[in-house]
């Protein structure tokens, strides 16, 4: 199973930012078989070029859950599956450190799609 997913931060750094949205699609090899997305209160301010960038206001997202009240349902969804991400190292180590700050090591195997599509299409200008 692969589980397909998307994040909206505060920030380019896991060190200092976090999380506001996450949209996740649970994959068999031939079809999305579960889907999940939701916002998240990041628990600072969302700068405004971020805002300009995604879309997300600090007014979307002051009652949105907390990461910590749905990382059981993350965790439970993601479970068994390899994390497919675009630059899933950027996607990857903001779970990663929202739930070590939880208490909690995060670990799936990963599938990134920027380097999938560099070994599949190589010599493109872009891959974003």
């Amino acid at each position: 199973m692969y589980c397909i997913i998307d994040i909206e931060t505060t920030g380019g750094s896991a060190r200092n930012e976090r999380i506001t949205e996450i949209a996740m699609y649970k994959h068999d090899g031939f079809k999305i078989v579960a889907e999940w997305q939701s916002l998240i209160n990041p628990e600072k301010r969302i700068p405004y070029h971020i805002t300009g960038l995604t879309g997300i206001t600090n007014e979307m997202v002051e009652n949105a859950p907390y990461f910590y009240e749905v990382a059981k349902e993350i965790v439970g969804f993601t479970e068994d599956c390899v994390f497919v991400a675009h630059n899933s190292k950027f996607d990857y180590g903001f779970f990663k450190a929202e739930f070590r700050a939880l208490g909690y090591e995060y670990e799936r195997d990963t599938l990134c799609t920027v380097k999938l599509s560099r070994k599949l299409l190589p010599g493109k200008r872009s891959y974003s």
